[in-house]
C-alpha cells in the first residue's frame, strides 16, 4: 500500500512510478459530476491491472491505438471518460466481454504529450457507473451507462467509526513496515477531514489482485465495503509480517553459517598443527573399510553420499553422531558375506540325531534342503514354522540345525512384541533411532545366511504402535525378503539366504497371511519311552555337568526316570522333567560337598527323599461298571488327555437338560445335538419315548475347575446318553473322539497324535475315530500305535454298535412310571 511503490497503472501495461495524489478535492470528498457535460454515451478507456476508486487522482500512460484516439478527441467540454478494467491483461484490443461491467467516471485534469507520440494523462475519479450497451468500437469504445447508487454510512454509526479507525491503524502499520513514510502523509491520513475518502484512497493503492479490487468496487454499501477492505488489509499485513520474519531469519541463519564455517576452519588448522584431524582420520578409516565390502554399486554410491554429508558436518553438532552411527551400521552389516554350508549329509544327520531324539519330520526337511543346495548350488532358504506343545525342543532345534549346516545362529523372542518398529526399525528423524531387530541380529551374526529363530511367533501383540505380525510378512515372504527395507537403514537388504525358523504353540493366534508364508511342521509331544531316552541320553548328563558332579559318580536308571515321568510330571515335552532331574542333582551335589553318604544309583524307592510325595496320579481307565460313563480324548496345550463324560437321569417334567463341568459354548452345542439326535431316533435306539417326558437329563464332565471346549466330544456325549437311556454297558478299555452333526454324521477332529499318547498312558486298547482321521494315523510312527486297535466310522449308529454291549449294567434302573394306587373315600 506504499503510495510510492512501482506498479502497473496504464492501458499499455507498462510500469511507471505512480503517485496517487492526495489533492484538496480528495480530502474534501469532491466526487460530484457535472451532468451537463455527460451525454447519453460515455467514452471507455480500458485499463490493464488498474482499478480506480472515486476520489483518487493519478497519472495514466496511454499508448494503445484506440486509447490515443480517445484522448485526441477530448475537448474542453468533453472531459469525462469511463475507466474500466480488463479481465485479462494480455488482450491488446479488448471486446465488451473482456471488460468488467462496473467502472469509474473520471475527469481528465491534464494531458501531457510525450516524445514517443504517446500521452500521459492525469485523471480524478468521480463516480461509479455501469456500462449497459457498447454503441461504438471505432475509433474508440463508447457505451450507454447508468450511475451506481452508493449508500453512505451514518456519521453517528459508532461501529462504522471503529472500522475506519481500524483501517487507518492497519494502513499506517503497513506503511511503517514498508519504510518510513513522509510525515505529511501520516498527518493527512490521521486527520478527521480525510475520513470520508479513506476507503477510496486505501483501496486504490492496496497491492492486491485486480479481481479482488473489482469485487470491492462492486459493493454499493459504504459500511460493507469498509468491512471487506479491513479484512483484506489485515490479511495483507499478516503476509507482509511473515515475509519480513522469513527474511530476518534467513539473514540470521546465513550469518550463523558463515560464523560456524570460519570457526571450523580455525579448528581444522589447530588440529593439523597438533598432529592430525580426528574427524578426517575417522572418515579415511570408513573409506578404507568400504573398499573391502562386497556390496553392490548402488549401496556403495549411497554410502559415499552419506560419508560426504558427514564431512560437511561440524563434529560438535548433534547430527554428526547420528550420521556417524548410521555409517557405522552400514559398514558393520555383512553385505554379500556368507558362511560355507557343510554338504556332508551323513554328518548333518549325525549332529541332528545327537542333539535331539525323534523329530524325524524336521530332520528330513533339513537334510532335503541341504541335498538340493548341494546339487543346485544356490537356493532360497525355506521359511519353517515348528509348532507344538511347550518343552518339546522347538527352540533348541534351531541351534542344532545351525551346527549341522555350519551356519551362524541367532534368535529373537517375539513374545509380547507390540511395536512394529522393533521389526523394521525407526526412521533416523527420531532421537535415539536404531535398526530393527532383524538387521541388528544379521549384524550380530556377521553373515547373510544364518539360521534365524523367531521364537514364540504366536504371541505377538498389536496396538496403536502398529502390528508387528504385518511387518513380518515382508521378512517371511521368499518373494519379498530379497529386498527387505529397514526404516533406519533405508537401503534394501537381501534376507533370501537366511534360514528362518519360527516356533509356536498355537497356530490359531497367528494371522492367516503370515501362516500362508511358512512351511508348517508339527513337533508333537513325546511318549513315555521317548522321554526316558531323552532324559537318559541328554538331560541327566547335562545336569551332571551343570552341577559339578563327575560322570559315573551318580546314575539315574531308566525305571526311576519312568517313575519321575509318570508321577512327578504331566506334560508333552520334557521341560518339567528337566527341572525334576536338576532338583535331584542339587540334593546330590549338597551331599557330595558335605561329605555325606549318597546313593550311587537312585532307585524308585528313594525318589520320595529327593522329590517329595508324588504330584500326579496317572490317568487310568475307570472301567465300565456304570451306565452313562464314557471315556473321551481331548487335546490341550501341554498334550493330550483323557476325559470322562457322565450322564444321569432324575425324575421331573422331562424338558430339562443340565450341563456342568465348566463347558464352553461349542461343547454345550454338542450336548444339545446329541440329545436332539436321540429324540428323533429313539425307536431305532430302542429307547422308550416316555423317558423324555418324565425324566430330566444331566451331563457332567469331571474336573469342573478346568475350562473345556471344542466339538470333539460329540460322539462321546451321544454314547454316554444312549448308555444311560438303555442301561447298556460300554465296551471295556475304549475311548473315542469325533464331532457329530444333526443328521448323525461323524466329522474328523485334530490333535490325533497327542490324543493317542494320552490313550496309551491311560491303558486304553480300542479307539473310535472318524474315517477321515485315518490319514492322520498313517503319518504316526508305529511305535506310538503299538497295542492300540482303531475303529474308523462315519455315522453315529456305527459308534453305538461298536461302543455299547448288549449286556446291561448290574441293577439297571427302571424308567417306567408306576401308577399310584387309587384311594376311595
Amino acid at each position: 500500500m506504499n503510495p510510492f511503490k512501482k506498479y502497473t497503472t496504464s492501458d499499455e501495461g507498462s510500469e511507471t512510478n505512480v503517485i496517487s495524489f492526495i489533492t484538496s478535492d480528495f480530502i474534501d470528498g469532491n466526487t460530484e459530476v457535472d451532468e451537463s457535460h455527460l451525454k447519453e454515451t460515455l467514452p471507455l478507456l480500458p485499463m490493464r491491472n488498474t482499478i480506480v476508486f472515486p476520489g483518487s487522482t493519478l497519472p495514466i500512460s496511454v499508448g494503445r491505438k484506440k486509447s490515443l484516439a480517445l484522448i485526441r478527441s477530448l475537448g474542453k467540454k468533453q472531459r469525462y471518460i469511463g475507466l474500466v478494467c480488463q479481465k485479462d491483461t494480455n488482450i491488446e484490443d479488448p471486446e465488451k466481454s473482456d471488460l468488467y461491467q462496473i467502472g469509474v467516471i473520471a475527469e481528465v485534469m491534464r494531458v501531457i504529450e510525450l516524445a514517443d507520440n504517446n500521452f500521459s494523462i492525469i485523471v480524478q475519479a468521480k463516480k461509479r457507473f455501469e456500462w449497459l450497451q457498447i454503441t461504438q468500437n471505432d475509433p474508440y469504445m463508447r457505451a450507454t451507462f447508468k450511475l451506481r447508487e452508493y449508500v453512505k454510512a451514518s456519521t453517528e454509526d459508532k461501529e462504522f467509526g471503529a472500522i475506519l479507525d481500524s483501517i487507518r491503524d492497519a494502513m499506517l502499520h503497513m506503511l511503517h513496515m514498508l519504510g518510513e513514510p513522509p510525515r505529511e502523509l501520516i498527518q493527512t491520513i490521521k486527520s478527521e477531514a480525510f475520513s470520508d475518502m479513506l476507503i477510496s484512497y486505501c483501496a486504490t493503492n492496496l497491492p492486491i489482485e485486480s479481481h479482488e479490487k473489482q469485487d470491492l468496487l462492486n459493493i454499493n454499501d459504504e459500511k460493507e465495503q469498509a468491512y471487506r477492505l479491513l479484512m483484506i488489509l489485515n490479511r495483507e499485513t499478516q503476509i507482509l509480517e511473515l515475509k519480513m520474519n522469513i527474511q530476518m531469519k534467513t539473514r540470521e541463519d546465513l550469518n550463523q553459517q558463515q560464523r560456524e564455517y570460519f570457526l571450523q576452519q580455525q579448528i581444522k588448522t589447530i588440529q593439523e598443527e597438533l598432529g592430525g584431524n580426528t574427524q578426517q582420520i575417522e572418515i579415511d578409516e570408513f573409506r578404507k573399510k568400504a573398499k573391502n565390502k562386497k556390496w553392490s554399486s548402488e549401496v556403495g554410491e549411497i554410502f559415499e553420499k552419506e560419508l560426504q554429508k558427514l564431512e560437511r558436518l561440524n563434529p560438535q553438532s548433534p547430527d554428526y553422531s547420528v550420521q556417524f552411527g548410521y555409517l557405522q551400521t552400514i559398514l558393520d552389516l555383512p553385505w554379500g558375506e556368507y558362511t560355507k554350508d557343510n554338504f556332508n549329509l551323513k554328518n548333518a544327520q549325525k549332529v541332528l540325531d545327537r542333539e535331539h531324539f525323534g523329530m524325524e519330520t524336521v530332520k528330513e526337511r533339513i537334510i532335503e534342503h541341504l541335498a538340493v543346495l548341494k546339487l543346485k548350488g544356490d537356493l532360497k532358504s525355506p521359511i519353517l514354522c515348528l509348532y507344538g506343545p511347550p518343552g518339546v525342543g522347538k527352540t533348541s532345534l534351531g541351534k542344532s540345525i545351525a551346527e549341522a549346516l555350519c551356519r551362524k545362529y541367532v534368535r529373537i523372542s517375539l513374545g509380547g512384541l507390540h511395536d512394529e518398529a522393533e521389526i523394521r526399525g525407526h526412521r533416523r528423524t527420531y532421537i535415539g533411532a536404531i535398526p530393527g531387530r532383524i538387521i541388528q541380529n544379521i549384524q550380530k551374526a556377521g553373515s547373510s545366511n544364518p539360521v534365524f529363530v523367531l521364537d514364540e511367533v504366536d504371541k505377538i501383540g498389536n496396538d496403536f504402535r502398529g502390528d508387528p505380525s504385518s511387518a513380518l510378512l515382508e521378512v517371511l515372504d521368499p518373494e519379498q525378503n530379497s529386498t527387505f527395507h529397514d526404516n533406519y537403514l533405508s537401503i534394501d537388504y537381501d534376507l533370501s539366504k537366511v534360514l528362518f525358523i519360527a516356533t509356536a504353540n498355537n497356530l490359531n493366534s497367528i494371522p492367516q497371511p503370515l501362516l500362508d508364508r511358512m512351511e508348517l511342521i508339527n513337533v508333537g509331544g513325546y511318549i513315555t519311552e521317548e522321554k526316558i531316552e531323552i532324559a537318559y541320553r541328554h538331560l541327566v548328563p547335562k545336569e551332571l555337568q551343570n552341577h559339578g558332579v563327575k560322570k559315573g559318580a551318580f546314575v539315574i536308571p531308566k525305571p526311576t526316570l519312568h517313575k519321575i515321568i509318570e508321577n512327578y510330571t504331566r506334560e508333552s515335552g520334557v521341560r518339567e522333567l528337566n527341572k525334576k532331574i536338576a532338583k535331584i542333582m542339587r540334593r546330590v551335589a549338597r551331599k557330595i560337598a558335605a561329605d555325606e553318604e549318597y546313593p550311587k544309583s537312585l532307585k524308585v524307592s528313594g525318589l520320595k527323599e529327593y522329590l517329595g510325595r508324588e504330584e500326579y496320579s496317572k490317568d487310568r481307565y475307570q472301567g465300565n461298571e456304570y451306565a452313562g460313563v464314557v471315556t473321551g480324548l481331548a487335546w490341550t496345550a501341554v498334550g493330550g488327555e483323557i476325559l470322562f463324560v457322565e450322564s444321569s437321569l432324575s425324575r421331573g417334567k422331562g424338558s430339562k437338560l443340565t450341563l456342568t463341568g465348566n463347558l464352553g459354548d461349542v461343547m454345550k452345542e454338542s450336548a444339545m445335538l446329541a440329545m436332539e439326535y436321540i429324540h428323533s431316533h429313539s425307536e431305532e435306539l430302542e429307547i422308550n419315548p416316555d423317558i423324555f417326558d418324565n425324566w430330566n437329563t444331566h451331563i457332567h464332565v469331571p474336573e469342573g475347575a478346568i475350562p473345556k471346549d471344542g466339538p470333539s466330544a460329540g460322539i462321546t456325549m451321544i454314547t454316554s446318553l444312549v448308555s444311560m437311556f438303555t442301561q447298556r454297558k460300554v465296551r471295556p478299555n475304549l475311548a473315542m473322539t469325533g464331532e457329530i452333526t444333526l443328521r448323525g454324521k461323524v466329522l474328523p477332529v485334530g490333535g490325533i497324535r497327542e490324543k493317542i499318547l494320552a490313550a496309551k498312558r491311560a491303558g486304553i486298547k480300542d479307539i473310535i475315530l472318524c474315517k477321515e482321521n485315518k490319514k492322520d494315523i498313517e503319518e504316526i510312527k508305529d511305535d506310538y500305535l503299538k497295542g492300540l486297535t482303531f475303529h474308523y466310522i462315519s455315522d453315529v449308529k456305527e459308534v453305538i454298535d461298536l461302543a455299547l454291549l448288549d449286556k446291561k449294567v448290574e441293577n439297571p434302573k427302571d424308567f417306567t412310571i408306576k401308577e399310584k394306587p387309587k384311594t376311595t373315600m
